[in-house]
């Protein structure tokens, strides 16, 4: 009797394990239906091996998500309460807040472009008003549940018949095959760069496609040379109508980008004919670069775009509307530079629309610049046509001076720095105080009738590790001056925060004749006017800081942050500000197509 009743009990658990399968299977089917909200934000597949990657991995991971859901949270109460109406109940309630915590992360997928996690539920929190509009959010819940529950109950009512049809094997090794195989499939699509597929590894939540490198790594080879995924999930609009320009006149355009040019430097007795030509023109008091580095710093410069877009894959291609702008209006574009600087660019159109003269800087970057300045001079007097050339600058990045140059007197270095620091300090004035005087080489010889813009790729942090100082986003790092002459001269000093972003637009509306909102094409706007944004990107993809008037918030790539006061020397203890990264993040997704 006893042995009778104890074979019912393990039967009787043994029918709610079957049932549970059966409804984690049906609520994967369910979590594919509202997942495919997912294809609208990152877009459908253009090939047919596209297609059958996305029908692998769209069948495994959703059947993997409720498996995992009813493993963690209904298989434990089935051995502890083997009641089915209790089961029912629960599986159906849980069931419900995983679809519901599914579709909000599709909203928030869509809206910011990143999965749920405690840093993106905050934001999402601050913004809840406006993801979800009208009742949906009230009547979807309450469906969601009636369905559920009446498929729980159908389930368990005909879980006889169908354990009788003894197909549960069949179906978890479809299941299962299609899990496994999408990441095989995955594995080569990596290693061939297969973009169709490599689009979608972010697109949904919990997926973790395998690797040809993580795959390599596993078996003991080395990778340090593979693959680097760039953002190629959706396609950009760059810009978002086709532009319309007409320029009603043609001056000739240098910009002089000096790397490692920090704003606090710029004086008399360190840089005297910067500083009197700055004040001879229109000089930017408060400006930031687009980024703490030279590609992040040459990519807000000439794209006009935050660094979040440097990962596009469509960058690779695309060279900046700015350049392409000049090239059609019959300019002759080529720049001069440390060849160096040219090591892994990013993005790799970022130069294509110009010739290039670049200068060996592995002895001395210093005779590197002055090599650039005397290539740019012979270059300018053969010129008939009007020109647009770029002269960049690299000595004050690796405090070099040229042999036999002449220096500036030492001073003492500002309190707090560290003896190491002192004496970069010291060399770093020296460096500057030479490319003060190739800058009055360069410009003292100019045509009347050429625009002169003279600023910084980015600052400078007096630090020899270069991962603190790739890391470092404080003013020392991102603040440079602006200087910029008209032909026929507009002086004046300017106040307001401007940024890198701002000089694409500022061009092409007053240089190109561009009529398109310049929201079309850049995240700036333009330099001589206050921008209505109350914060400015800085940095790129990875890594990257928010700054506005009062502080600075510093964000890396897992959403952790820190909020500093506006000159970077107090921590500060409060939260981030969600509505103002709310902004960012739909910028930086602003110009992809939905």
């Amino acid at each position: 009797m006893v042995e009778r009743k104890q074979q019912l009990e393990r039967d009787k658990v043994s029918r709610l394990v079957n049932w549970g399968h059966w409804f984690a299977l049906f609520n994967g089917f369910l979590a594919l239906i509202v997942g495919s909200r997912y294809l609208e934000t990152v877009g459908l597949p253009e090939t047919l091996t596209g297609w059958g990657y996305l029908a692998l991995a769209s069948i495994g991971q959703f059947s993997f998500l409720a498996f995992l859901l009813y493993l963690l949270l209904i298989f434990p109460v089935t051995l502890l309460l083997p009641y089915s109406k209790i089961l029912r109940g629960l599986a159906a309630t849980v069931a419900t807040l995983g679809l519901c915590i599914l579709l909000y992360d599709t909203i928030v997928y869509d809206d910011y472009g990143v999965h749920l996690s405690p840093f993106a539920f905050d934001v999402a929190w601050a913004d809840l008003p406006s993801l979800l509009s009208g009742t949906s959010y009230i009547v979807t819940p309450i469906g969601i549940l009636a369905l559920e529950l009446t498929a729980a109950n159908f389930l368990w009512k005909r879980i006889v018949k169908i354990e009788k049809w003894r197909i549960g094997g069949k179906v978890a090794a479809v299941v299962g095959s299609c899990f496994i195989a999408s990441h095989l499939v995955h594995i080569w699509a990596d290693a061939a760069k297969v973009k169709d597929i490599t689009r979608y590894d972010d697109a949904y939540p919990l997926f973790y496609p395998a690797t040809a490198k993580s795959f390599m790594e596993s078996h003991g080879l080395d990778s340090a040379g593979g693959l680097s995924k760039l953002g190629e999930q959706q396609q950009l609009g760059y810009s978002l109508d086709a532009l319309s320009c007409k320029p009603q006149s043609k001056p000739n355009v240098l910009i002089v980008a000096v790397d490692a040019l920090r704003a606090d430097m710029l004086n008399p007795q360190t840089m005297p004919f910067l500083s009197s030509y700055g004040s001879d023109n229109q000089f930017f008091d408060k400006h930031l670069s687009g980024g703490n580095q030279f590609q992040s710093g040459m990519f807000s410069l000439f794209y006009g775009l935050q660094g979040s877009y440097m990962a596009a894959a469509d960058f690779q291609t695309i060279s900046p509307l700015l350049t392409q702008g000049f090239a059609a209006s019959g300019y002759a574009l080529k720049r001069f530079g440390p060849a160096s600087n040219e090591i892994n660019p990013r993005p790799l159109a970022l130069f294509n629309d110009f010739d290039a003269a670049l200068m060996d800087d592995s002895e001395s970057r210093a005779l590197a610049d002055i090599q650039s300045r005397e290539a740019f001079e012979d270059w300018r007097r053969q010129q008939i046509s009007p020109w647009f050339a770029l002269v960049n600058l690299g000595a004050p990045d690796t405090y070099d001076t040229p042999v036999g140059f002449a220096g500036i007197e030492t001073i003492k270095a500002p309190q707090g720095m560290a003896p190491a620091q002192r004496v970069l300090f010291s060399q770093y004035r020296q460096s500057l105080h030479f490319i003060d005087s190739e800058l009055k080489s360069l410009i003292s010889h100019l045509p009347a009738d050429t625009l002169v813009i003279i600023t910084g790729t980015s600052g400078k942090a007096f630090t020899s590790n270069e991962t603190e100082a790739r890391r470092d986003l404080s003013p020392q790092s991102v603040r440079v001056p602006l200087i910029i002459h008209w032909p026929g001269g507009e002086q004046a000093q300017i106040n307001y925060t401007t940024s890198h972003h701002g000089l694409a637009p500022t061009l092409m509306t007053r240089v190109l004749g561009c009529t398109n909102p310049i929201t079309d094409y850049s995240a700036g706007r333009q330099l001589l006017m206050p921008s209505e944004q109350p914060w400015v990107y800085v940095g790129d993809n990875r890594f990257f800081a928010i700054y506005q008037d009062d502080e600075i918030t510093v964000i890396d790539r897992h959403g952790k942050y820190d909020i500093y006061s506006s000159d970077f020397k107090t921590r500060l203890n409060k939260k981030l500000s969600a509505p103002d990264l709310i902004q960012v993040m739909r910028e930086g997704r602003r110009l992809y197509h939905q």
